[in-house]
């Protein structure tokens, strides 16, 4: 399906027509002229002329209406001029014939760096996960099933012929209520990395000690590992395995297809307001940090106002230290003023995340630039 996806950005993929922006918007040392490149985003291509890369609708009109409009494509030369009342305007080659495929023109954001998240991820709420059917067992009691096989499922309501996808808990989001008076934590806690071959998905911290502090669950995230089709009903109902990216076991949960599983269009821009305890609940891909074109999994979403496309600046928080020169290890005065002789250090400006998916109260993004590596619990706050 994601290879079809390039025809549904045809209302999104800029025309090139001429559009006036202030030289104050517009990036120190940014070219004047730009030839597009293979492998080129829409976010790349501004990032190279404003301050602000979200913006760039602003730069190139989207023309939802147009049945064809002007697509960017590798080899076009845009160009950059100057105005007398001290605008610019970035101005392509005009109005020609293609004959390259719709497929090569340049997207607003590389599919490839979030497939997986629009495919084969959800994150659903403690009742929904609660209340999920599951397998019990496989075709002759066997451990593990595969195409063609036969799984057992109790709590199924379907008829012959239904079909639905087989998932994997992967991980629990939850929030925990700080001390004395403290914003709350968020946490991500393993729920099952033993996916045969497949590597965690996430790197987050251990699950930290809840005793005697509230918590709440913020969603069960879930992996799309199959599908599979209704053959018998009953307790349990047949399901015959169509396809499987894993081995099928006993405890794999059962979920109905998703009708728009996820958005084909993302219009980058800045949110109206920003929740509190925003911060990156997981990363993928390294253990300790991670860089741009990179997703993470953050701890807000569409319940508290988190829309695809938003952008966001992220920021790590400064760290609270000792003021030694004034207040030395072991002196007197540190050891009156305790408090006084603390410090909390600026927080680091990291680089800038767009939302691509959300879920009610979890939402996942891709880092799309960055001046220093992203770490677990990084906030997020307005872009700037």
């Amino acid at each position: 399906m994601l290879k079809k996806l390039p025809a549904l950005f045809a209302g999104l993929l800029v025309a090139l027509t001429a559009f006036a922006v202030s030289e104050s918007e517009l990036r120190n040392g940014h070219p004047d002229t730009y030839t597009v490149k293979r492998g080129d985003t829409l976010w790349d291509i501004s990032a190279r002329f404003l301050k602000k890369p979200w913006l760039w609708p602003e730069i190139w009109q989207a023309n939802p209406q147009v049945e064809n409009p002007h697509l960017i494509y590798p080899g076009d030369v845009l160009n950059l001029s100057y105005l007398n009342n001290g605008g610019a305007r970035l101005t392509g080659g005009g109005p020609r014939v293609r004959r390259e495929p719709l497929e090569d023109a340049i997207q607003p954001i590389s599919l490839k760096d979030i497939e997986q998240f629009l495919k084969n991820m959800r994150v659903v709420d403690e009742n929904t996960f609660k209340g999920l059917p599951h397998i019990v067992a496989v075709e002759e009691n066997k451990l593990r099933a595969v195409n063609g096989n036969l799984a057992y499922v109790r709590g199924l309501d379907a008829k012959p012929g239904d079909a639905f996808v087989i998932v994997r808990p992967t991980h629990l989001y939850y929030s925990v209520e700080g001390k004395k008076g403290n914003p709350p934590t968020t946490h991500a806690r393993v729920l099952d990395t033993t996916h045969g071959q497949n590597k965690m998905l996430w790197h987050n911290n251990p699950v930290k000690n809840m005793f005697g502090r509230n918590s709440s669950i913020l969603g069960y995230e879930v992996q799309v590992i199959a599908n599979a089709q209704v053959t018998r009903t009953g307790d349990p109902s047949s399901l015959l395995i169509t396809y499987s990216d894993y081995e099928i076991r006993p405890g794999d949960l059962i979920m109905p297809i998703e009708d728009r599983p996820y958005d084909s269009q993302y219009f980058p821009h800045a949110p109206k307001s920003v929740p509190t305890s925003f911060e990156v609940l997981a990363f993928t891909d390294a253990l300790n940090a991670i860089g741009p074109k990179q997703v993470v999994a953050l701890s807000r979403g569409s319940a508290d106002g988190i829309e695809n496309g938003q952008t966001f600046s992220i920021y790590h928080p400064g760290e609270r230290i000792t003021d030694q020169y004034k207040y030395p290890e072991g002196g007197a005065r540190n050891f009156f003023n305790p408090n006084d002789s603390k410090v909390t250090l600026p927080a680091e400006y990291i680089g800038h995340v767009m939302i691509f998916r959300t879920f009610d109260r979890v939402s996942y993004g891709l880092v799309m630039d960055g001046l220093r590596p992203v770490h677990l619990h990084d906030v997020l706050t307005a872009p700037e």
